[in-house]
């Protein structure tokens, strides 16, 4: 959430942050909202302290037997006045906070400002394309030759955006998840985590899912949302919490099923798996001081990098322009892998610091030790990385002429053969 404080002292700031963004400006309406809502305190504070004197007068003039009804009159216009005043605080505050909840993080003078994707700015590359002699396949074409992967099927039962995968695929997915496990907690000193996959709307507040994004996520019939991302759970795990310095930084890892209603990408990537409504992945979660975040958010994207280094996939790391990036994030990186299927580079990982953004939603805070006060944690998240795409990419990357599929050597040891071939 967005600092008011910040906004009063800083004036157009906020508009100019939107207009990167592409978005409309707020910031009037929005300071309109706030001064309404002081003003209202300010009155009830006012009327609850006449109240106080008027309360006390009443006592001592009637301990000394003196005439109270002109003092017992006011005091049931005061609570008339105070009752209809609280109402005017409650949604003077609740409009406020509306509007305030729907305002995106303020992007770092760090991003490349743009419109789209097109501003995104390439700062590395991992690895050359392979150079095939034969016209590689798409992960769909390669799994339904292999007899391993099905839409037909799951869309029977489950509808459009899912799949079943058999066998070898199958198990390739499950090694992939423990791969990225062992080396972000025994090599990058993440903790795992097991997580709920299911949670209530006040968490999913907390990391920006909700009011923004309710469309993209599948609601319960009690309320409750299916995690879009481990995100959402590991972010949460200290909601409302006063943690001391000396824990900073904190860091968290899991690998979950993630589910999204992919409300807003109608018609894009409807073949494969590269946009589907269930999908695993492993996810990275920070949550440090203010001066540790920079560092943090480097390292961890080193951290998702580490993993398709291993693999040896292809890669560029780019940094997202301010009309690209998420709603709580102020840098965003992403990691696009090399699809040779596609001929193009896709996302796999983004990697995202949100300054305080997320805490002030959450109420997570710090004791500084320096100042002594309670401050607002920054939080940091990234994919370490999308398990199913990047079963896509070892996929493509590593298909054979013969329609095989090779195994990328640091993950023979989980997988337990140099190979895939076809289901017998």
């Amino acid at each position: 959430m967005v600092d008011i404080n910040f906004v009063r002292k800083n004036p157009g700031i906020l508009d100019n942050a939107l207009k990167n963004r592409n978005k409309d400006p707020v910031e009037t309406k929005l300071l309109d909202l706030d001064e309404k809502s002081r003003a209202s305190q300010t009155k009830l504070q006012e009327l609850q302290q006449e109240r106080n004197k008027n309360s006390e007068a009443f006592g001592k003039a009637k301990a000394k037997g003196d005439n109270v009804g002109e003092l017992q009159q006011r005091m049931e216009v005061l609570k008339k006045e105070m009752a209809e005043m609280t109402e005017v605080v409650n949604k003077s505050k609740a409009e406020f906070m509306e509007l305030l909840a729907t305002i995106p993080n303020i992007p770092s003078d760090e991003c490349p400002v743009g419109v789209d994707e097109n501003a995104n700015v390439e700062i590395r590359r991992f690895g050359t394309p392979r150079q095939f002699d034969f016209k590689p396949l798409e992960h769909h074409e390669l799994g339904a030759n292999l007899g391993m992967m099905d839409f037909e099927k799951s869309a029977r039962i489950a509808g459009s955006r899912f799949v079943f995968l058999f066998s070898e695929i199958a198990r390739l997915e499950r090694a992939l998840a423990q791969f990225m496990l062992d080396i972000h907690t025994k090599e990058n000193g993440y903790t795992e985590v097991y997580v709920p996959l299911i949670l209530e709307q006040k968490a999913m507040f907390g990391v920006g899912q909700l009011p923004k994004f309710e469309e993209d996520l599948f609601k319960t019939t009690v309320g409750s949302y299916l995690i879009p991302t481990a995100e959402a759970s590991l972010t949460n795990i200290h909601n409302g919490e006063i943690l001391s310095e000396k824990e900073l930084p904190l860091r968290y890892t899991a690998y979950t099923p993630c589910f999204r209603s992919e409300a807003g990408s109608a018609g894009r990537d409807t073949v494969g798996m590269l946009r589907q409504h269930q999908f695993g992945k492993v996810e990275l979660v920070s949550i440090t001081t203010p001066e540790q975040s920079v560092t943090e958010h480097e390292r961890m994207t080193e951290c998702a990098e580490g993993i398709l280094k291993k693999l040896n996939l292809p890669f560029r790391t780019v940094v997202l322009s301010t009309g690209d990036m998420g709603f709580s994030s102020e840098k965003t990186y992403d990691l696009e892998v090399w699809l040779p299927g596609q001929d193009k580079y896709r996302e796999i990982s983004s990697c995202s610091r949100c300054n305080n953004f997320q805490a002030r939603r959450m109420n997570t805070r710090y004791k500084n030790e320096e100042t002594g006060k309670n401050e607002f944690v920054h939080t940091l998240n990234g994919s370490g990385i999308a398990v199913g795409r990047c079963l896509i990419a070892v996929m493509e990357n590593y298909q054979q002429k013969d329609g095989t599929i090779k195994i990328p050597a640091a993950l023979i040891p989980y997988f337990g053969k140099d190979r895939i071939d076809a289901r017998k």
